[in-house]
């Protein structure tokens, strides 16, 4: 998932009740930073989801620099 920031890594789940993602971070010594979370709805992960990944990656990187 390099298009939302380096480092961020996602873990795909199948399981009867849908497809799901989860989207994260572990490139920090603090902990394992999760952006976020959801079920598939479709093939392509939705700009929606990117853009929040995106920006919260942004912000923890923002936060933990200060």
């Amino acid at each position: 998932m390099a298009t939302i920031g380096q480092g961020v890594r996602e873990i795909r789940i199948r399981g009867e009740d849908g497809a799901f993602r989860i989207i994260y971070v572990a490139k920090f010594a603090e902990a394992v930073f999760v952006l976020h979370c959801f079920q598939k709805k479709s093939q392509r992960t939705s700009r929606e989801d990117i853009t929040l990944a995106t920006q919260r990656y942004k912000e923890l990187v923002r936060e933990l620099k200060s």
